[in-house]
């Protein structure tokens, strides 16, 4: 039954599978084993980022296409909920027609992209992507009048996903049983059910044949596959997937702006989290989004122990003051590389460089 639901695609090692079992169970139940405001905030993020980084894996990782362009994407579903509710309302019709449309247009817009600029060489379009990526963080920006310019949008959403609607008078384990917790399970169950459509669709014919090309384009096309048409399959499902997770990221923080959504920042720490975790595997995702999400928000306070830990000590305290947090930061990450040159999830399968 559990090898269905993953499409087939097995961990292949134990330590893989508990770990991926850890991960799943701590996010399944993070708001009983981990309670507070922020410990529920970043495992809805690793929940959201998981999702957005498997979307992403299934261009790099199992197409081989590199683009800047997917928090375009990401931003355009999370513009779309956020469009939807303020002209809409706070009701679960808007959430439903926003997400459609983010994932609608974004869709359309990687079947431009995909179709005009996937028959040139990889680095070409690479730099297209970019351009593209970055234009449109520039229009956002300058629609002050609809997008809100860089102030973004606040909205509201329906009460029921709110901490003010109260599903049981009594708490369940210390935690109150409202709408946030309901919101909390949409991300989980929204991003799990991304990931085993991206797993099924890794698996299918499709994917194969999108590995074929990844391998050796050329043969690909000797067979008959028409290459383009493959890639830019693929473009779109990975864009829709990056809306989805955008219009899931919109409904946690019921903001979207420049700086959350369209950042080139947030692309370097998707591309992060593919090359820790392992590219070419859907479980990399996880591995990559999970690891790298709590260093980023846990990481700086792990340092102000360290500190406090060695302020009798010379120097010590200085290399681990917390403001050079982003140092350390790239030094776990440069680690990974070294010692994880095809990532976590490759290590872990035991498979070569």
């Amino acid at each position: 039954m559990l090898k269905h639901i993953l499409s087939g695609d097995m961990p292949r090692s134990k330590i893989l599978s508990l770990v991926l079992v850890v991960i799943f169970l701590g996010l399944a139940f993070a708001p009983f084993l981990f309670p507070g405001t922020r410990s529920l905030d970043t495992a809805a993020r690793i929940c959201i980022f998981i999702a957005l980084v498997a979307s992403y894996d299934l261009l790099l990782g199992y197409t081989g296409i590199v683009s800047f362009a997917h928090t375009m994407f990401f931003g355009v579903g999370a513009y779309g909920v956020a469009l939807a509710s303020v002209h809409m309302g706070r009701g679960f019709d808007a959430l439903i027609a926003g997400t459609l449309a983010g994932a609608l247009v974004a869709a359309i817009l990687a079947a431009i992209i995909g179709l005009f600029s996937l028959r040139v060489r990889a680095i070409f379009f690479a730099m297209i992507t970019l351009a593209v990526a970055t234009a449109v963080a520039v229009l956002f920006s300058q629609m002050s009048g609809i997008t809100g310019g860089e102030d973004g949008l606040n909205f509201k959403i329906p009460r029921a996903q709110t901490s003010a609607q109260k599903y049981l008078a009594d708490p369940v384990l210390g935690v109150k049983i409202n709408g946030k917790l309901l919101n909390y399970y949409l991300m989980f169950f929204g991003s799990l059910a991304l990931i085993l459509v991206f797993l099924r669709v890794v698996n299918s014919p499709f994917g194969r044949v999108l590995q074929a090309i990844r391998e050796n384009e050329f043969r690909a096309e000797a067979v008959g596959y028409k290459i383009v048409f493959f890639r830019t399959g693929a473009s779109i499902i990975s864009a829709v997937g990056a809306a989805v997770a955008g219009s899931l990221y919109a409904i946690w923080l019921r903001y979207v702006g420049p700086d959350t959504t369209l950042s080139f920042e947030i692309m370097i720490d998707i591309l992060l989290m593919v090359v820790i975790g392992g590219m070419g595997t859907i479980y990399g995702a996880v591995i990559g989004a999970t690891i790298f999400v709590i260093a980023q928000n846990y990481l700086q306070n792990l340092m102000v122990v360290a500190a406090d830990a060695t302020s009798s000590l010379p120097l010590l305290p200085l290399i681990f003051n917390p403001d050079r947090w982003l140092l350390w930061l790239g030094i776990l990450f440069v680690l990974s590389v070294y010692f994880f040159p095809k990532g976590v999830v490759g290590r872990l399968r035991g498979e070569r460089k």
